[in-house]
């Protein structure tokens, strides 16, 4: 279904992407997600598994504290929009990843490094079920195969055995399934929900706080 622009639901707008980027790179240390890796980030939990509620996402995002009441309410409400935008727009085949911009001889390069980053640390909120169907049933790796062939060819996931880079066609064919690989795992979860078993598996074994998922990188600025 191709719903015209004018029906979209309602996204950040570039003022509102500006100010949000602005906020998170002014509070940001090594390491930390800019706007894309958020982008990424809540991608991977809208399609997720399991529910991660806004209070265990945000802390993936935020770092300082506020200023002061109204910054606070301003970035909350900007984070809620961006998150909720997400569904949205994948309903209405709308969606468009926020990617990053790195600066090469050739001239400034989109890169999904900062995007793939944070879909990765999306995943590791319910790692447990992730990691467990991944190792079960092929058809989620399969789905998954655009994401984790740029996540390599960017450094963001390190694999077993050596790749050739991706060519830029390659490259640009793998963003542009973007949309269409969010939506397909969406639709596996919902119809291959996680497992009583499963469920209790992760009862048993809670997300430690702090624990380290698989290497990562960052560069760039947001571009949507």
């Amino acid at each position: 279904m191709n719903t015209p622009k004018s029906e979209w639901p309602s996204s950040l707008d570039d003022k509102e992407l500006e100010e949000l980027d602005t906020y998170l790179r002014a509070h940001s240390s090594e390491g930390d997600l800019m706007l894309d890796g958020v982008h990424g980030l809540l991608s991977a939990v809208a399609i997720g598994p399991l529910e991660v509620k806004p209070e265990e996402w945000l802390h993936e995002v935020l770092h300082d504290a506020f200023g002061d009441e109204d910054e606070g309410n301003r970035v909350l409400a900007l984070l809620a929009k961006l998150n909720d935008s997400i569904s949205a727009e994948l309903d209405v085949d709308a969606y468009e990843p926020i990617l990053g911009e790195v600066d090469t001889e050739e001239g400034p390069l989109l890169s999904a490094a900062g995007w793939c980053e944070g879909f990765s640390r999306g995943i590791d909120m319910r790692a447990q079920l992730w990691e467990t169907r991944l190792a079960e049933d092929p058809t989620l790796m399969q789905l998954l195969g655009p994401i984790m062939a740029l996540a390599v060819d960017e450094g963001v996931l390190q694999a077993d055995a050596e790749f050739e880079k991706l060519t830029d066609e390659e490259y640009d064919e793998c963003l542009g399934q973007l949309p269409e690989v969010l939506n397909a795992v969406g639709d596996y979860w919902r119809e291959n929900p996680p497992t009583e078993d499963e469920l209790k598996a992760l009862a048993r074994r809670p997300r430690s706080e702090g624990e380290e998922g698989p290497p990562r990188q960052r560069s760039g600025h947001w571009v949507h």
